[in-house]
C-alpha cells in the first residue's frame, strides 16, 4: 500500500531523477512547476520503483498524474487504482502524451477512455525561429525588436538573485495594470511566481531580465524539461512598451542556445483556454501542440 507525502523541497532529487528517466517535453514533468504552483494543487507524491505517483486537488476534485519515470508502468497504475478505490475516487491520469498512451495502451488495451484536453495542450516552437524571427510568419516580431532597440538603451542580463525585487515590484504593477481583463487564476500565477522567486536558486530556474534605461520592463524563467526542451514558466513585460514580450522571447532564447548547446525546442505552456492567450501563443507560429489527454480507468 503506497504512503503519499506533501510535495517538499527535500523531494526534488529523486523526482528530478524519475523525470530525466522519462526525459518528456510535457510542461508537466518538471519538478519546478510541480512546487511552485502547489498552492492551488496541493499535491502528494511518492516514488515507486522509480515512477513518481502524485496526487493533486483542483476544482474541488482530486486527480491523479501519469506516473512518469522508468521501468514497467503496470506497478505503478496497480498501486494508484488500489489507493483510488481505497479512497472511492475514480482512477483519472492527466497528462498523458501519446507516447505514455501507447504505453498504457501496451498493458492496458481497452481499459482507459482516452479525452483529448485542448487547453492543456503545451505551445512548442522551434528555439532557432524564436532566437531570430526569421521567415514573413514571424516578420512582425522581428520589427517590433528592431523598433524597440532603436528605441532604447537596452541590455538582457541573467536573472539572479539582486534582480528578483525589482521583479516583483515589476509584477504587483503588472498585476494592477491588468486586474480588469485577467482570469481569476491569476492569484495562482502570483503565487507561484513569488513561489519560485523565495526558492529560485535551490529550484535550479533559469531566466532573464530585460533592462531598458536601467528599469526592469520584463522578465522570464523556466527549466529544461528534457534533453533538448526548455520549459518557460513565466514571461511577464510591460504591454504597452512596443516590442517588449518579442525582446524577452527572443533573448531568453538566444541565451539559453548559448548555456546549452542541444536546446531544440522551446515548451511555452498551455492557454488554459483563455482566447487571448491561446492568440498570443498562436502569433509565435508554434512548431507543434503536445496533446494530453485524461485516462480515465474503464476497466478490464
Amino acid at each position: 500500500m503506497i504512503e503519499l507525502h506533501a510535495i517538499s523541497m527535500l523531494d526534488k532529487e529523486w523526482i528530478d531523477r524519475n523525470l530525466r528517466m522519462e526525459d518528456s517535453p510535457s510542461a508537466d514533468f518538471n519538478f519546478g512547476n510541480m512546487y511552485i504552483w502547489d498552492e492551488e494543487y496541493r499535491q502528494l507524491v511518492c516514488d515507486l520503483n522509480g515512477r513518481t505517483l502524485t496526487e493533486g486537488r483542483q476544482n474541488g476534485g482530486t486527480f491523479f498524474a501519469y506516473p512518469v519515470g522508468s521501468g514497467p508502468v503496470r506497478p505503478a497504475v496497480e498501486a494508484l487504482r488500489e489507493y483510488a478505490a481505497r479512497r472511492g475516487i475514480p482512477l483519472v491520469l492527466y497528462g498523458v502524451t501519446e507516447k505514455q498512451r501507447a504505453q498504457l495502451e501496451t498493458e492496458y488495451p481497452g481499459c482507459f477512455d482516452y479525452r483529448l484536453g485542448e487547453e492543456y495542450a503545451d505551445y512548442v516552437y522551434e528555439a532557432e525561429k524564436l532566437a531570430t524571427y526569421a521567415g514573413k510568419a514571424l516578420h512582425g516580431k522581428k520589427n517590433h525588436c528592431n523598433r524597440f532597440e532603436a528605441e532604447h538603451d537596452w541590455a538582457f542580463v541573467p536573472l539572479t538573485r539582486p534582480y528578483i525585487p525589482a521583479c516583483e515590484a515589476m509584477l504587483d504593477a503588472w498585476t494592477r495594470d491588468n486586474a480588469a481583463r485577467l482570469d481569476p487564476s491569476i492569484t495562482f500565477e502570483r503565487a507561484a511566481i513569488i513561489r519560485a522567486f523565495d526558492h529560485y536558486e535551490e529550484l535550479e530556474l533559469e531566466g532573464g531580465v530585460l533592462l531598458a534605461e536601467g528599469k526592469v520592463l520584463g522578465f522570464s524563467f523556466g527549466e529544461m524539461t528534457s534533453g533538448d526542451t526548455f520549459n518557460v514558466h513565466v514571461e511577464k513585460a510591460e504591454a504597452d512598451v512596443n516590442g517588449a514580450y518579442p525582446m524577452v522571447c527572443r533573448e531568453l532564447t538566444r541565451m539559453l542556445m548559448r548555456t546549452h548547446p542541444a536546446l531544440k525546442w522551446m515548451n511555452r505552456e498551455d492557454d488554459m483556454g483563455l482566447e487571448a492567450l491561446r492568440k498570443s501563443k498562436e502569433s509565435y507560429k508554434p512548431a507543434y501542440l503536445l496533446q494530453k489527454y485524461a485516462a480515465h480507468w474503464i476497466g478490464e
